[in-house]
Order: C-alpha cells, then sequence, then structure tokens
C-alpha cells in the first residue's frame, strides 16, 4: 500500500505519514516499491496503527477493499462471497455485529453454513469453505452490509473480480437510465429477458415496474453472479434465472419467448460470431455486418419477444446513419418493428464522450395494424435546463405548441463537453423521464393524431425515413424551424430576459459588496479540530443517510409506495430545491430531512460553481434524502449549521476525506471542524451563508446570460428578430 492509502486508513494528513517515518524508528520499512514511492506491508502497518491507538476511519466499503486486497491477486474469494451476501442482507444489524464479534473460526463455520443455505440462484457459485486467512475479509464484509447496505458489498465484490480478470468495457447503467428504459415498456408486463445482464439494473428496474418472471444471461461469471444476488435483494418474490455464457454464440434460452427484453449490449465488437452465425435464424432483417455487432443485438431481442412484445434497447449513435447498416434499419422501418429513437445528452452514460439511444422496438404480429410512422424524441440539452429550472430559449416562442412534457430542452450544440466525476448521478433523470414518457404515451395512445411538438419530439411517417440513407438520429428529424416560432412571442420573451438579467447582475452585485471582510492578523488562525466522527461520538451530531434502495422492514414486507419529494446530489450542486419525486420507496427505507440539516454530497466533482454541502430549510424539510448524500444533524446548542457546512465544504477539507480519482467518495467521519464557542462559530455561520447566497447568485446570473445569448441566437438565425439599428449607422431612408 501508498503512503496516501495509510493517510485514508489512519484519518491523517500524507505530512503526517511523512513524519511517522522519521520520527519513529518502529514505523514499517518499505517491502516494495521505489525510493521515491515506496509500498508498505498492509498488516505491518495495521498492526503499527492499532498499537498506537489508531482506529481506521476508512468507509465500510473501503474496508471491505482493503481486506479483499490483503487477500493478493487470483485468491478468487471474492466471487465466492457472492451468496454470503444474500444471506447476511437477512440479518438485523444487531445479528451482523454479533457474528463479527465470534472467533475466526466460529465465524468461518457461521460463513460456510450461511452460505450453503442459499437456493440455487447463484451461476457457479460452488460450496467453499473458507480458511483461517479469510476471517478479515468476512468481517468486513459483515461490516460493509451492516452498514453500507448488501448492494454496495456485491459492487465492492464485483469490482475486485472484474479487475483480476482485465476485463475492458464494463459499465453499469445508471440507475435512473434503468429506471426510464424500463418504464417505456407497457404496463402489465410480467416476463422481462436482459441478454447482456451485467450488473442487473435493468431487470431490477424491471422488477420495480412489476415484471416476476426475469431471465439474463452474461459473458462473465461474476456479472451473472451480481445480477443474481442483485436481484434477490431487490425482488425476493420474482422468478430468476440467471446464466453464463455468450447470448449471441450460446444462447441459454434459445426456447424462452417474452413480453420484453431490455438491454444495454456491448458496442462496436467485431468478434461477435459474424462467420459461425452466417446462417442463423434469428436474422430475419438480414445477416448483421461485421462491424455491426449491435443489429446482431437488436434481431436477437426481437426474436425472443412474443408477437407483439418490447424491446428497450440502449445503442451507440452510429448506428443510426452508419451506411453498413442502412438496409437492417430498412428492413426494421418497412416491417413496423422500430417504434421509436431517443436521443440522450453526452455524459448521461458510459461511454461518456458520446450521447447514446434508445431504441424501442415491437415485434410485428401477424395481421396486425399496420404502423406508418417513427417517433424521435431529442433529449439532448435537456440536463442544463433541468438542472438550473430556467425556461429554454424556445419555450414561450413557439406558436400554439402544447408542452406534454415540460419546457424544451436548450441544444447545446456540442457533445464534447468533458466528462465529470459522477456525471451520471447528476443528471435530472426525473425530468427527462417525464419529457420521454409523455411524449410516447401521447404517441402509443393514438399514433394518426400525434401532434409534434417543434424542437422535442417528431413523428415521421415510414415513407419518409426510407431514403438512401436511412438514417434514423433524432435531431435530423426534431427541430424547430422558422415556421413554429412566433416573431411577436420572441421578441416579448427577449425583452423579459433582458428585464430578469438586469435585475439578477444587481442581485449579485449586492451579494459580492464588499464590506466587513477584515484580515485575520500577521498570520493565519489557527484552531483544534474534530472529526465529525469524533463529534458524533460525543453526541454534538448525528450522521444519517439514505437506506439502500430494496431496503425491507423486520417483518419483510414491503410498505407503501410513497409520493414525496426527494433531495437529489445534483439539487445540492446546483443549488436547487427537491427535483424528483419518490418511486417504490419503503416507509421504512426512508430519511426525511429537517430544516436545519447539513447535507454533504458523497461524491466529489462539478466544478468550482458545485456546492459539496447546504444547509436545509423550509423548503427542504420534509423531502426524502436522495442517494449519495449524507446527512449530518447538528445539535442546535451546541454547533451553528452554516458554520459546519462552511467548514465541512472547504475544498481541503473534501479532499483529505475523500478516496478514488476518477470518481471521489467522502467519507464524512474523516471531515475535521474547528472546536470554538458558539456565538464565534455564529459569526462565522452567517459569514458561510452571505458565501452560499454568493454562489447562488452567480449561477442564477450565468443561467439567465446563457439562455439570453441562446434566445438571441435563435431569433436572428431563424429570421424572427432584426438586427437592432446601430446608433453609429447612416439614416436607412435613403438605401
Amino acid at each position: 500500500m501508498t503512503a496516501a492509502e495509510i493517510s485514508r486508513i489512519a484519518g491523517v494528513t500524507r505530512a503526517t505519514v511523512s513524519n511517522w517515518r522519521r520520527r519513529h524508528d518502529d514505523f514499517p520499512a518499505p517491502s516494495a516499491g521505489t525510493e521515491t514511492s515506496p509500498l508498505y506491508d498492509l498488516p505491518a502497518v495495521q498492526a503499527w496503527l492499532r498499537g498506537r491507538g489508531h482506529t481506521s476511519t476508512a468507509s465500510p466499503t473501503e474496508e471491505l477493499r482493503t481486506a479483499l486486497r490483503l487477500l493478493g491477486p487470483g485468491s478468487g474469494v471474492a466471487a465466492r462471497l457472492f451468496p454470503l451476501v444474500a444471506s447476511a442482507s437477512r440479518r438485523t444489524p444487531e445479528e451482523l455485529a454479533e457474528l463479527a464479534a465470534l472467533s475466526d473460526d466460529q465465524l468461518i463455520a457461521r460463513a460456510e453454513k450461511s452460505a450453503g443455505e442459499l437456493p440455487v440462484a447463484v451461476p457457479e457459485a460452488e460450496p467453499f469453505r473458507y480458511g483461517p486467512d479469510d476471517a478479515g475479509v468476512l468481517r468486513a464484509l459483515l461490516g460493509c452490509v451492516r452498514e453500507a447496505g448488501a448492494q454496495a458489498a456485491v459492487d465492492v465484490l464485483a469490482e475486485r473480480e472484474l479487475d483480476e480478470s482485465a476485463a475492458s468495457g464494463v459499465y453499469q447503467t445508471p440507475e435512473g437510465l434503468a429506471l426510464l428504459m424500463a418504464r417505456l415498456l407497457p404496463a402489465g408486463t410480467s416476463r422481462v429477458l436482459d441478454p447482456a445482464c451485467g450488473s442487473g439494473t435493468l431487470l431490477a428496474a424491471a422488477a420495480r415496474q412489476g415484471a416476476h418472471e426475469l431471465f439474463g444471461q452474461d459473458s462473465l461469471p461474476v456479472q451473472g453472479q451480481r445480477t443474481a444476488v442483485r436481484l434477490l435483494l431487490a425482488a425476493p418474490g420474482a422468478e430468476t434465472a440467471i446464466r453464463v455464457g455468450d447470448s449471441l454464440r450460446a444462447d441459454a434460452f434459445p426456447d424462452v419467448t417474452v413480453d420484453a427484453v431490455l438491454c444495454n449490449p456491448p458496442f462496436a465488437d467485431r468478434d461477435w460470431g459474424h462467420d459461425e452465425l452466417a446462417y442463423d435464424p434469428r436474422w430475419a432483417y438480414g445477416l448483421p455486418p461485421r462491424i455491426e455487432s449491435e443489429l446482431a443485438w437488436v434481431q436477437h431481442a426481437l426474436a425472443h419477444l412474443e408477437p407483439g412484445g418490447h424491446a428497450v434497447m440502449l445503442l451507440p449513435p452510429a448506428l443510426a446513419f452508419r451506411s453498413s447498416g442502412r438496409r437492417i434499419r430498412a428492413e426494421l422501418i418497412r416491417s413496423g418493428a422500430l417504434r421509436a429513437v431517443v436521443s440522450l445528452p453526452a455524459r448521461a452514460a458510459y461511454p461518456l464522450h458520446i450521447g447514446l439511444q434508445i431504441w424501442v422496438l415491437q415485434r410485428p404480429e401477424p395481421g396486425g395494424t399496420d404502423r406508418t410512422t417513427v417517433l424521435f424524441v431529442d433529449g439532448e440539452g435537456e440536463q442544463r435546463d433541468g438542472a438550473t429550472g430556467t425556461p429554454s430559449a424556445t419555450d414561450t416562442a413557439t406558436a400554439g405548441a402544447g408542452t406534454r412534457g415540460g419546457s424544451r430542452p436548450r441544444r447545446s450544440g456540442s457533445s464534447s463537453a468533458p466528462a465529470s466525476s459522477a456525471s451520471a448521478s447528476s443528471f435530472d433523470w426525473a425530468g427527462l423521464t417525464d419529457r420521454v414518457l409523455a411524449q410516447w404515451a401521447a404517441f402509443t395512445t393514438a399514433p394518426d393524431t400525434y401532434a409534434d411538438e417543434p424542437g422535442v419530439a417528431r413523428a415521421v411517417p415510414l415513407v419518409d425515413l426510407l431514403d438512401d440513407v436511412v438514417d434514423v438520429t433524432p435531431a435530423r428529424h426534431v427541430r424547430a424551424t422558422a415556421a413554429d416560432i412566433d416573431p411577436a412571442a420572441l421578441s416579448r420573451r427577449v425583452h423579459d430576459l433582458h428585464e430578469q438579467l438586469a435585475d439578477q447582475v444587481a442581485a449579485l452585485a449586492a451579494a459580492s459588496a464588499s464590506g466587513g471582510w477584515q484580515p485575520s492578523g500577521a498570520s493565519a488562525r489557527e484552531w483544534r479540530t474534530a472529526t465529525v466522527s469524533d463529534l458524533a461520538r460525543g453526541g454534538a451530531l448525528t450522521v444519517l443517510r439514505a437506506a439502500p434502495s430494496g431496503t425491507r422492514g423486520s417483518k419483510g414486507s414491503a410498505a407503501p409506495t410513497m409520493d414525496r419529494p426527494v433531495l437529489t446530489a445534483s439539487d445540492i450542486s446546483a443549488g436547487n430545491p427537491p427535483s424528483i419525486r419518490a418511486v417504490d420507496l419503503h416507509a421504512d427505507a426512508a430519511q426525511p430531512v429537517a430544516a436545519g440539516d447539513v447535507l454533504v454530497r458523497a461524491l466529489g466533482g462539478g466544478g468550482a460553481a458545485a456546492s459539496m454541502t447546504r444547509v436545509a430549510d423550509d423548503q427542504d424539510a420534509g423531502a426524502l434524502l436522495g442517494p449519495h448524500i449524507h446527512l449530518l444533524r447538528p445539535d442546535p446548542a451546541r454547533l451553528d449549521p452554516w458554520f459546519l457546512a462552511g467548514f465541512l465544504g472547504a475544498e481541503d477539507n473534501i479532499a483529505s476525506a475523500s478516496t478514488g480519482s476518477t470518481h471521489v467518495h467522502v467519507t464524512p467521519g474523516r471531515l475535521r471542524v474547528p472546536l470554538l464557542p458558539l456565538e464565534e462559530q455564529r459569526r462565522y455561520g452567517e459569514a458561510f451563508r452571505r458565501v452560499y447566497e454568493l454562489r447562488a447568485a452567480v449561477r442564477r446570473t450565468t443561467d439567465l446570460a446563457a439562455d439570453t445569448a441562446a434566445t438571441l441566437t435563435t431569433g436572428l438565425t431563424a429570421g424572427v428578430l432584426l438586427p437592432p439599428d446601430s446608433p453609429d449607422s447612416p439614416d436607412n431612408g435613403s438605401a
């Protein structure tokens, strides 16, 4: 392990670790690495820290990663622990704590018995005897299940196995995207297949929508095991069949037909079996070209559907226009199999640099209704408007157009925005889902009378798609033309935006006014600090979190579905009120927010404009705590909330309490706070509140300025606005 990892385990800075090395002769010597980048033996370091009274401040998931790393590569124990996670998830936190307190021999015996009691639902999970060296990882696993939830433990185990297998291109479908895809299926869908199930996110989303027969297959054993355990956790009452193998070459369900297929297949796979599968009966729409593996997956999905069944697939944008796939696209359109194509914003899902597309397909029914149109929905740009709450440039500029899905998106004009950490989780999936579902519902209810919504969605006749290129890219067909825009309405919109921007600039100037900010003296102030863990142990605050999805009550019965606002990590980042509604949360798994709570994002990133902390106000009170948020509830007699939020959100503080590089995870217990009297805390708290208001004013001003510029550009380029007369221009009357 590196010095940085030692600092994370001990909850100190790297400078402190360097001091330990210099000042303590008994500090473990490097066991590997180089002189400039030494590596240390993990057990030796842990023993040294315990001898000096340093308890680990790592998160439960980081503790499990560390324990797995201790076993070394090639141990294979991570895969064998999957059944134990499912068994542990059925126990209460108190029972898990009792198990972890057993002796090594007792713990190993109980673990073997518990893992063996699991039904044969986890593929390739063979009986496994744990050894004395496994006691540490077993305790870490129980702690992770107890503190972070069973699904977090499953993800850590899968992460370990995927790293060891050197698998590449394995990305998890974001929860919000999985739910959107599942909700595109008709109500009452009961039998669902995912032939590239990966982590099981799509099948779990289908179960949340009422599906109770779930079939999945994946070429990686660890992914099959991961899906099986995920479904045992998320849908214990469902009938599941998860298999391992290559779905295209060795279909595990050759005779199974289902109501629906949900799939996020591998992209750009040239070794999918083109030559050996050339005469496969699944290619009813044509033999997929070697470079078009995605079209093989599309036809595989259609082959598994009952007549009239739906397939919802996440696919790369090039599939919509590549010349090699033109003939198959044409056949899908002619037969009525292609029903809709939805474009997503870039960074919504991996790979982050491109905007993926959702294709909705339906297996034609013999003698069924002839379909005459395909629906196109352009979701690009949605997230920018959804995050800011600012009306888009074309909102009031389109005359007579309804807004079934809310305000229209502002087109970004580029899909090359840089990816930020956890970007998929920061999207307003609820807003995008509502927009897409509104268009899909209107289209499927009455396709012949469906009214296009310029700039958002359009139903295109089949004959218009069957040209020389057969391009089904939504941006090609969904566009706001000059005929859709009312010049007078757009002019009024510009006038309103200018007035709003002037008011906001004045508010920004007031928020940024200098006054009262004095130097602390000849040098910076120094103070004693305490960690959040220390403050929690002393009763000054309570650390809470949202319970993992799928958490059940003590009696194992599901609580009623709730319809309450949910505060998300992106709301904290952007300074917005609760933006989504609760869906299928259990009442005993929900954590309501109270005014005065301090909210800390669990995932870092988002740039300098993004807030890491926030104090809940009356508008937030009563909302449910969303995922990836830590909630700190201070005792108002001992801690000022704004003082706490200000110091917790400091860049250096967040950095010292974080792990990871691409995805930065914040461990709240390691954040540090100065120990100051309450009266002085309130002085600092008032200052931090002013800083927060300044940040909010900057965001609002930036959003309004961008919307004003976009509206003016739209009006000028569409020919519905004229440039203003320049005061220096000659009299145009003689021209």
